[in-house]
């Protein structure tokens, strides 16, 4: 008499909460939320450590895409590994990697003198600083010194510690999602297993959209409130020179890798396999043979590493492939300098604080984007739609995105009047010639004509009125203002505040309708690609994305960003960040490159359609001379008998 080895006894270490598949997916879901909440918010607050360092947007591009250098580099290796090796564990030492990565960049912080600002410059006469004088009252020792603090061997090696930091954080990524998705595919059962895979999917989307959320919430603090008492906090968020507490995301979110890469340590190498009554278990013997069967056949790292290139060049060489991973391409790097430089392009064009436009991207944008790839995968599924009917809806879908893109272009205002950097204001300065004001100096003001000057002193202001709490109210008797010849301490801003909530939309509606195309475009190719060679098909994807997109995409952005600016900030007698931009050029620029990336996929979609129906044509043209061939070999053998 056999006993059903389903009715044994399970031994007592199965039983065990980390030899539950279930519990290890609700792991993996909590570490791929905290390992892309750290990427998410890195890209909200890149405008901000721009400013705070005196980084130009080229630079600040180039520290967003650092992290895709080392993932893109190891991410071959992957492949290899598979389930060579002990996976959890190497999953938690990726999670404890990013987090040291993130705790790094956070670090930065308390490494960096306390952020000076023209205001911040001591003077012989507190209420009389960035005034008019009639001779320079800024002591030349305390400036000094002040440079001398910023020119410190620590000061200096800021940014090449937040690459450090970006590379690592990319080299811990490595192993966590495609280890985790081998490792629950391996011991799910056949019916949960997609189930499991579509939380995970969700979460890389949920992820970034609360590191937006988190930024916008941290930025609003200021930067030094560690440092600085609260009452000497003269700043508030709308001032072009604040700067929001960039170093607390990363410092939280440090310590959510290092909580949720713990549970990793305790995994097993090998669980027992989820067990579901539908699913039909093969005999113990022919598993074991199985096993032993892959084992043997399992290649060499040197093995591995020649074939490749041949499997890439095989795979590049199906042009359905290919054109379909290009269109993708040009979508990521559009995704690329929007989730870099959006709510850059938001915070100057609208003339919004740092946080308020990065909770426009982290809760209009990327929400409307993974709700348009929900979408996209039920249209696939409802209408069981081939890779035809894939290829016309990503077709349609990028025409309406292009339809909804283009008014974006003009929903705008022209640059402000800038006394000195707008065309024909340059005689304004004139008359503060005698004045003594620092090129350095930045102060924004709105005179009473409606014209901006960089600080009080290049408006000719020669007195302050304060209220109780020492606040500046307003500068009067300022000789370059018309009419009252006072000054606000403010920007005058854009004045297109009320052009704000129609772009939002058409953000939102075009992020939204963008993203029907990605479920169909990822069926495409794992539909035209072999069985053997669908997972090098993929990892091939994704490695052309970065190298394509996700690295140049933020670097591409950011210089073109640069050539819209008219003044940049100077510190120390050396160039920082930008102070102003042309706003017609950063409109027409960004936005035009956006819609640039969205021709070349659908450019890369319509030559699809037309591939497969060449393909098609042929396929129909063969199967027709294969049944001419039958018929006339029937009618040889009647005429035979």
């Amino acid at each position: 008499m056999t006993s059903d080895p389903r009715s044994l006894r399970v031994p007592a270490r199965s039983r065990s909460l980390f030899n539950s598949i279930k519990f290890f997916v609700f792991c993996h879901s909590l570490l791929q939320l905290a390992q892309l909440l750290v990427s998410g918010y890195m890209k909200s607050s890149i405008s901000t450590i721009e400013r705070r360092y005196g980084l130009s947007s080229q630079k600040s591009g180039l520290l967003a895409s650092f992290n895709e250098v080392g993932n893109t580099i190891l991410i071959i290796f992957v492949s290899f590994f598979g389930s060579r090796v002990h996976r959890p564990r190497y999953i938690g030492a990726g999670a404890l990697l990013a987090c040291l990565a993130s705790l790094l960049m956070g670090v930065t912080h308390f490494m960096s003198e306390p952020y000076h600002y023209t205001k911040s410059i001591i003077a012989s006469n507190e209420k009389s600083a960035n005034l008019c004088q009639s001779e320079s009252s800024v002591t030349t020792s305390s400036y000094n010194q002040t440079c001398l603090k910023q020119e410190t061997p620590a000061q200096q090696g800021i940014y090449p510690m937040l690459l450090l930091g970006q590379l690592l954080l990319g080299v811990g990524a490595v192993p966590i999602q495609p280890f985790g998705i081998s490792y629950i595919d391996d011991y799910a059962s056949k019916r949960n297993s997609p189930l499991y895979l579509g939380i995970l999917l969700a979460m890389t989307s949920i992820g970034p959209a609360f590191g937006f959320i988190t930024g916008a919430l941290m930025l609003r603090f200021y930067v030094d409130f560690d440092k600085v008492p609260k009452e000497e906090i003269e700043l508030d968020t709308k001032d072009l020179r604040w700067v929001g507490a960039w170093w607390l995301g990363f410092l939280v979110a440090s310590c959510l890798l290092f909580l949720t890469a713990l549970p990793y340590l305790f995994f097993p190498r090998n669980m027992p396999k989820e067990e579901d009554p539908e699913d039909i278990d093969p005999e113990p013997e022919s598993k074991e043979q199985q096993q032993q069967t892959d084992t043997r056949q399992e290649p060499t790292l040197i093995q591995f590493l020649k074939s490749f290139p041949k499997i890439a060049l095989r795979t590049l060489r199906n042009p359905i492939y290919l054109l379909v991973v290009l269109a993708l391409v040009n979508l990521s790097a559009l995704l690329s300098g929007l989730a870099t430089f959006m709510a850059k392009f938001i915070e100057k064009q609208f003339s919004q604080s740092a946080s308020f436009s990065t909770m426009m991207i982290g809760g209009v944008g990327i929400p409307m984007a993974v709700l348009g790839t929900v979408l996209g995968g039920a249209l696939m599924r409802r209408f069981n739609l081939s890779v035809n009917g894939a290829s016309k809806l990503c077709t349609i879908a990028i025409l309406l995105c292009i339809l909804t893109a283009l008014p974006m272009l003009f929903l705008g205002c022209p640059t402000q009047n800038i006394a000195g950097v707008s065309n024909n204001s340059y005689d304004l300065l004139q008359c503060s010639s005698n004045c003594h004001c620092s090129e350095e100096a930045f102060n924004p003001v709105c005179g009473s004509d409606g014209m901006e000057f960089r600080s009080p002193c290049h408006a000719g202001c020669q007195s302050v009125e304060t209220d109780n709490f020492s606040k500046v109210v307003k500068y009067t008797e300022c000789r370059c203002v018309g009419g009252l010849s006072f000054a606000l301490p403010r920007s005058c801003g854009s004045g297109c505040e009320h052009l704000l909530l129609p772009f939002v939309i058409l953000l939102g509606l075009t992020a939204f309708i963008a993203a029907f195309s990605q479920t169909p475009s990822c069926m495409m190719i794992l539909r035209e690609v072999p069985p053997e060679d669908k997972s090098f098909a993929v990892g091939v994807q994704y490695m052309l994305f970065r190298v394509l997109a996700f690295m140049p995409g933020p670097v591409l952005y950011g210089s073109v960003i640069d050539t819209t600016c008219i003044l940049w900030g100077k510190k120390c007698g050396k160039q920082t960040s930008c102070q102003y931009y042309n706003l017609e050029r950063f409109r027409s620029r960004f936005l035009g490159l956006q819609v640039v990336f969205v021709c070349g996929g659908l450019l890369c979609y319509l030559l699809t359609i037309v591939v497969l129906r060449k393909r098609d044509r042929y396929q129909e043209s063969d199967y027709q001379m294969v049944n001419q061939k039958i018929s006339e070999n029937g009618k040889e053998k009647e005429l035979i008998t």
